[in-house]
C-alpha cells in the first residue's frame, strides 16, 4: 500500500523519465531525485524523525518508490544509448554519393628546389654530393684555409662560437679540407648545407643560411676550367641565353679569386630594377685553390692544382624567382610556399 506523500513524488520521478529525450536528460533526473541531495533520498534520510507507525509506511512506500525508479532509469537510460549510438553512427557513416575531396598537396620549399636543381647540373658533371658537421673546429673552418687567427679575413665573418676551439661554421669550406685530407686527386665534389653567421635577421641577412660551395683538383686544372663549368652551371640555372663574367676579388683560400656575375636574364644587360641598372647579377665568389691550401692537405702544390666555389642558396633563389626579402623563406608564410607548387 503507497503513501500519498510518496505516490507524488513517483509519479513526479516517472513525468521526468518519460520527458527525458537523452541519456544527459536522465541522469539529471537520476540526481533530482535519487542523487545524494535527490527528493527520494532525502525523504528516507527523514524517517527517523516520523512517527513509528508513519515511519513504517512511508519507509515501504518510498523504497518501493525507488526500486522502481532504478527499474525505470536503467530500461529508459539502455534504449536512449542505443538510440545515441544509431544516431551517431549515421551522422559518421560515409555519404558514397558525395563527389570526392582531392587532399591538400605538400610542395616542395624553394630552397629545395633550388638546392636540388644546382645538385642535379654538377651531378650532371660528375661531382659527387658530400657533407660534413656543423659543428667545426677553428682550424678546419679557418687555419687550414689559410685564415690564421690574426688575419683580418676573420672580421669579415662574424663567428658563433661554443669554445674556444669549437664553433658553427661559417661556410662549408671546411668539408673540402675534410675531403681532400681523406683522399688523392682528383677530387670533384660539391657540398651543400647550412652555415652560420652572428647576422641579425633583415632583408638581405640571416644568421643561418644555405650554401653550396664546389671543388676540383687534379692535374693541369685551369681557370679556363672553373669559368666553364660556371658558364654551363648559369646557363643551366638561369636559362641559355646566360652569359658571367668575372671580376677580381679576394679570398684568403684563393689566388687569384673572383666574384662571378651573370648577365641579369630579366633586362639581358639593359639594366632593371632586378640588376639596379647595372646589367649584371652577382652569384658567386671563386677562384684558383691557394697553395697553401694545398699544402695543408698534403697536396704538391707543383704537381696538382684546383679551383673552388661557394654560392649562397637563399641568394640564387632570390634571383631566379624574383623575391626581395630573404626573411620570407623563413617564416613559413603558406601564401608565399603555395606560389611554388
Amino acid at each position: 500500500m503507497g503513501h500519498p506523500r510518496v505516490d507524488a513524488i513517483a509519479q513526479e520521478a516517472r513525468e521526468a523519465v518519460a520527458a527525458a529525450r537523452s541519456s544527459a536528460d536522465l541522469e539529471q533526473a537520476r540526481v533530482r531525485f535519487l542523487g545524494r541531495q535527490g527528493v527520494l533520498t532525502q525523504l528516507l534520510r527523514s524517517l527517523g524523525t516520523l512517527a513509528p507507525e508513519e515511519r513504517r509506511l512511508v519507509g515501504a512506500a518510498a523504497n518501493e518508490a525507488k526500486r522502481m525508479l532504478e527499474a525505470l532509469l536503467e530500461e529508459r537510460l539502455a534504449e536512449a544509448l542505443e538510440s545515441e549510438r544509431r544516431a551517431q553512427r549515421t551522422r559518421a557513416r560515409l555519404d558514397l554519393t558525395l563527389p570526392g575531396r582531392r587532399p591538400a598537396r605538400g610542395v616542395l620549399h624553394p630552397l629545395t628546389r633550388v638546392h636540388d636543381e644546382i645538385v642535379a647540373i654538377f651531378a650532371g658533371l660528375g661531382f659527387s654530393v658530400v657533407d660534413g658537421p656543423e659543428v667545426e673546429t677553428d682550424y678546419y673552418n679557418f687555419e687550414a684555409l689559410n685564415i690564421p687567427r690574426d688575419h683580418p679575413a676573420r672580421d669579415m665573418q662574424d663567428t658563433l662560437y661554443l669554445t674556444e676551439s669549437t664553433l658553427l661554421r661559417t661556410h662549408t669550406s671546411p668539408v673540402q679540407i675534410r675531403t681532400m685530407l681523406a683522399q688523392k686527386p682528383p677530387v670533384r665534389i660539391i657540398v651543400p648545407g647550412r652555415v652560420f653567421r652572428r647576422d641579425v635577421a633583415d632583408a638581405s641577412h640571416s644568421p643561418m643560411f644555405h650554401q653550396v660551395e664546389g671543388l676540383a683538383v687534379d692535374r693541369n686544372v685551369t681557370m679556363a676550367d672553373l669559368k666553364g663549368t660556371l658558364g654551363l652551371f648559369a646557363r643551366e640555372m638561369f636559362g641559355p641565353e646566360s652569359r658571367i663574367r668575372f671580376r677580381p676579388s679576394f679570398f684568403p683560400f684563393t689566388e687569384p679569386s673572383a666574384e662571378v656575375d651573370v648577365l641579369c636574364f630579366v633586362c639581358h644587360g639593359q639594366g632593371c630594377r632586378l640588376c639596379k641598372q647595372g646589367g649584371w647579377l652577382e652569384i658567386l665568389g671563386s677562384g684558383m685553390v691557394h697553395p697553401q691550401v694545398l699544402k695543408n692537405v698534403g697536396y704538391d702544390p707543383e704537381e696538382v692544382t684546383g679551383w673552388a666555389f661557394g654560392m649562397g642558396i637563399e641568394r640564387i633563389a632570390m634571383l631566379k624567382y624574383g623575391i626581395d626579402d630573404l626573411r620570407l623563406f623563413f617564416d613559413n608564410d603558406l601564401r608565399f610556399l603555395r606560389q611554388f607548387a
